[in-house]
């Protein structure tokens, strides 16, 4: 087969004790699993089920980058996660059954275009603009599951120049790792290499170039990111 142009390289994330790297297919994002965040959003948790959004690969950047501030916003928003990586495939699997598809974890960062969020949401439509963009999905090395263990009361920071603006722990998600996987399940064959970011505590906030941010997960490698200045034609 002859392509017309070179298709860009395959996303791949560090993982410790690894010099393999862990390739990268989709990435799915759940909204509003803290009831603390879905408050300070003006919200309220759907627990019926849990909802996505999906940042495509082009969106990935490893931790320790700059990053130009977002173009098309005038306020733009850190949110921490604790990130799920699927290993194994996993088609409507039972609760009981889901963390089999786990590979392991990482510290990542959601960054969103707060002020297009809001308009879309005003106007009932797709965040898509808000979230699915250039370096919008920060992440440090993946911890294998069995190295990391069980998911629990871990905790859960974020600091913007030194100065804490979130801090949760992980069993204040309102829909577990299991319970996630099994759902999202329902819907797609997961397959090996994809990521799900699980949300993030409240204390989200803007941020503006020379910030640096530095997200912790105990147990985890950090994240770490700095804002420059934005992108100039």
């Amino acid at each position: 087969m002859t392509l017309l142009f070179a298709p860009p390289p395959q996303p791949s994330i560090a993982v410790v004790g690894e010099t393999a790297r862990f390739p990268v297919g989709r990435i799915f994002c759940v909204g509003r699993n803290y009831a603390d965040h879905a408050k300070e959003m003006g919200a309220e948790v759907d627990r019926e089920a849990p909802f996505y959004f999906l940042k495509d690969t082009a969106s990935l950047t490893e931790s320790g980058a700059t990053i130009p501030y977002a173009r098309g916003t005038a306020d733009f928003h850190h949110e921490m996660e604790f990130v799920v990586a699927i290993g194994t495939p996993a088609f409507d699997v039972p609760v009981e059954r889901a963390m089999e598809a786990v590979y392991g974890y990482a510290a990542g960062l959601d960054m969103t275009r707060r002020d297009l969020q809001a308009a879309a949401k005003a106007k009932g439509k797709p965040w898509d603009f808000a979230k699915n963009f250039e370096r919008a999905a920060v992440i440090a090395p993946i911890v294998k599951k069995e190295d990391f263990g069980p998911v629990a009361s871990q905790a859960i920071t974020l600091t913007v120049d030194g100065v804490t603006r979130q801090a949760s722990r992980l069993d204040a998600m309102v829909w577990s790792v299991a319970e996630l996987v099994s759902h999202l399940s329902r819907f797609y064959r997961l397959a090996p290499g994809d990521l799900i970011y699980t949300g993030t505590p409240a204390g989200v906030g803007p941020v503006v170039p020379g910030n640096r941010i530095h997200g912790e997960i105990a147990g985890l490698p950090p994240v770490d990111l700095t804002i420059g200045p934005a992108e100039t034609v």
